[in-house]
This record gives C-alpha cells, structure tokens and sequence, in this order.
C-alpha cells in the first residue's frame, strides 16, 4: 500500500470498537502512515496481529485515543442498533468541525444522529463490501476483495477530500456518491438474503445456493424490491436475484455476521435489515410476511440465548 502522501500531515483517525472492519480500516490507515487510534471500552493498546490480502502478516500497534485532545476524525463501524449511543458518548469529545464516518449494515433512521451533531460537524456513511473476520481477538484477517461507497449527509466542506483520500486508504477502492440510499437498500436484498437464513441454519453462505432455499430467497428479495420502488428507489427482482447468488458465490466459505452473532449469543442487526423492511412494509401498506417470518425467528432465537 502507498504510504500518504501530502504537504500536510495525516490527520489522526479515532476507530470506535475492535469490530473486524474497523481494525481492517485502522490497519490500513496506520500502513499508509494515517496516525490511528481506538476508542475503546476498556482503553489498552493493541498488539494487532494484521494478515493483509495476499495473506501477509504485519504486527502492529493500535493505541487507545486519549480523552485530552479534540477528536477530528472518526470512524464508527459498529453494528447498527449500538450508532447512536456510540455518537452520543463522543460527542463530549469531538472537535467543533469533527468528521464522523458511519458504517454498518442495514437501515436505521439517520435524522436522530444528524439532531446530535452542530452545523459545523460533518457526517458521511460509508457502505463497504470487504471482508474481514477476527480468529482471535488480536488478529484480522482481510478476507475478500471488494469495493466501498461514501456519501455525505451534511453540506460539503473544504475537508471533503481529506475525508475521501483516508477512506480510499482504509476500505477502497472508493466511489462517492451524492445518495448513499439506492445502494443501501440494494445491499439490504443482500443482507436479508443472507443473513438470517444463514443464522438460522447456522451455515456458510455458499450453502444457500441449494435448490430448497430459492423459493424464500425470492420472496424475501421481492419484498425489499417492493418496498423499496414504493419509497421512490426503484429495485428490479431479477437483477437483485443475480446480485444475491452474486454474493453467495463469492464468499461461499464465509460466515456471515448474523451467524456470528447467533453462536455467539450477541445481538443481531436483524431489526436493521428485516425490521426495516417490515417497519417502511407497514408504513406504505406492503404485505412483508417472509421478513416478518425471519425477523420474529431471529429475535426469538437470540432471547433464547
């Protein structure tokens, strides 16, 4: 990876958590010289254990963000459900012009968070499809090649290019878009694909391209295609089909996040992806009943954990 490269020095970028695309992000940008630092529960340093694409292993360390100086750059690549009060708990900290990059999976309301920030703080989403898992707390694994998208949710500023050359960095290759939305409810036919039938079945997605799990991969994907063309962000079913079996291919031998979480008791984003869809279903008078379904299977298999 090139090094940065400026007549200015790299900003310093805070990564909230040690989720798996985070670190990979934090990895990449402290690589190419990006001064990076987690904001953590329990502030430590990081002995990162790194094992880039072409299975490389860098040692790395990752220090926690100190509390005494203004917070410029963040990244929040944590699960849907934990955004808001992730933002909520740094807002003490940020800088008066701080730029905010989210990122996670599903849909969640945004005008809660864009209320908590001044007009003067900038905030973007960013939907990624690279692939990253952790086999142990200490060690990320980039595990698939794939491509990001970055939209800002506030007016655009003098720093719009610092923002997109970090994150070009951290989970490019990187297109900015002006609406993040068409391409958040095409990955959410993905998502809702995926995984909970995933977690349900506690299998590798490559497992759902067999012939019995087509009939509710269809209905699901129709419904998300339905709803989303209602809301004003046309969705064709045969091409988001082809997307689907797209991604199942690709990461045939991956565990999907839901999965994850399931065996590991943890809560799931499954009111991000299948709620969603189910809560704009209700509000546009939709008939939802296969993410109805997943959603209520999810939610009664994680309270039972």
């Amino acid at each position: 990876m090139a090094p940065y490269t400026s007549a200015q020095p790299a900003l310093s970028w805070c990564i909230v958590g040690r989720g798996a695309i985070g670190l990979l992000a934090g990895a990449r940008l402290q690589l190419a010289g990006y001064p990076t630092r987690l904001w953590l529960k329990q502030p430590a340093n990081l002995q990162l254990n790194f094992t880039d694409i072409q299975q490389q292993n860098k040692q790395l360390c990752l220090l926690p963000q100190q509390t005494n100086s203004p917070v410029q750059r963040l990244l929040v690549p944590v699960k849907a459900y934990d955004v808001r009060h992730a933002v909520a708990q740094l807002m003490p900290y940020l800088a008066n012009n701080a730029q905010l990059v989210i990122s996670h999976n599903g849909i969640v309301p945004l005008q809660p968070l864009l209320e908590q920030l001044t007009p003067e703080q900038g905030l973007w989403f960013l939907s990624t499809s690279q692939a990253a898992y952790k086999p142990a707390p200490d060690h990320v694994i980039h595990s698939g090649t794939g491509s990001s998208y970055l939209a800002k949710l506030t007016a655009a500023s003098w720093e719009d290019d610092d923002i997109v050359a970090a994150m070009t960095v951290a989970l490019g290759p990187l297109s900015v878009v002006a609406d993040i939305y068409p391409l958040l409810w095409q990955k959410l036919a993905i998502n809702v694909a995926i995984n909970p039938l995933t977690a349900i079945e506690n299998c590798q997605n490559g497992q759902l391209a067999a012939p019995r799990y087509q009939p509710q991969i269809e209905a699901l994907v129709s419904e998300v295609c339905q709803v989303a063309t209602a809301s004003g962000y046309p969705m064709d079913i045969s091409s988001s089909l082809a997307k689907v079996y797209q991604v199942i291919a690709a990461t045939t031998n991956n565990f999907s996040s839901m999965q994850q979480d399931v065996q590991a008791g943890r809560q799931t984003e499954i009111d991000a992806i299948c709620g969603y869809v189910c809560q704009q279903a209700a509000q546009l008078n939709i008939a939802a009943p296969a993410n109805k379904q997943l959603l209520m299977r999810i939610r009664a298999l994680t309270t039972a954990t």
